[in-house]
């Protein structure tokens, strides 16, 4: 009777213990990491007012457990993002928003350096069982068609190729919109960040049904 009693206690005592482990499992946030220039980092904004920091808030209002890291660096560009790249993402990392290139269409840098960049970084990423999801960018009208015709296929042709999650342009919606935008009229300002929030989130939910089914 007594090694019955014992035997019925060390069983719901481990029960007990699976339950809480799966539950505290459950309960850990997806780790995403925003790898990007200033457009990422939050240029000239409040503590708060990132993208990072705004997507975060508001996946989470949607019932999302995510944890999302600030890698951006104003002024990096694809080149100073795959130098960073093993310490700017932890290897608890899930996810990562790599959104680099827009820095280095304003320096003119070739097209061609850009994507060597962004695809080192991509099968740098995956080798380490970490998702991507790619954050395009197109070419200011100022730098004309011939560098546009070269530049601007560079993301979806990378999406395509690694198949990576994939939004179009980064700024969409925000871009040339004075009112969204800082007195230098390239980099978002907190109403800016909102509203590209608001268009990137359902992407997001996308990806994070698709993690949270991979895990299952």
């Amino acid at each position: 009777m007594f090694a019955f009693k014992r035997f019925h206690w060390l069983f719901s005592a481990a029960a007990i213990y699976l339950a809480a482990m799966t539950a505290w499992a459950a309960a850990e946030p997806v780790r995403i990491v925003g790898l990007g220039d200033s457009l990422m980092a939050g240029y000239q904004l409040a503590p708060g007012e990132s993208f990072p920091e705004k997507l975060e808030t508001a996946l989470k209002e949607r019932g999302h457990e995510v944890l999302i890291v600030n890698a951006g660096v104003s002024g990096d560009t694809t080149s100073g993002g795959l130098s960073r790249l093993d310490w700017s993402v932890p290897d608890d990392t899930d996810l990562v928003i790599l959104e680099l290139g827009a820095n280095d269409m304003l320096r003119g840098i070739r097209p061609d350096v850009t994507e060597k960049n962004l695809v080192a970084m991509i099968e740098r990423l995956k080798a380490r069982g970490i998702g991507v999801v790619l954050a395009g960018m197109v070419a200011a009208p100022n730098l004309g068609s011939g560098y546009a015709d070269t530049f601007d296929p560079i993301y979806p042709r990378l999406a395509e190729a690694h198949d990576l999650p994939f939004y179009p342009f980064f700024l969409d919606g925000v871009a040339a919109e004075r009112g969204l935008l800082l007195e230098d009229g390239m980099h978002p300002n907190a109403q800016g960040v909102d509203a590209m929030v608001e268009r990137f989130v359902p992407l997001m939910e996308e990806v994070l049904a698709s993690h949270a089914a991979a895990g299952d």
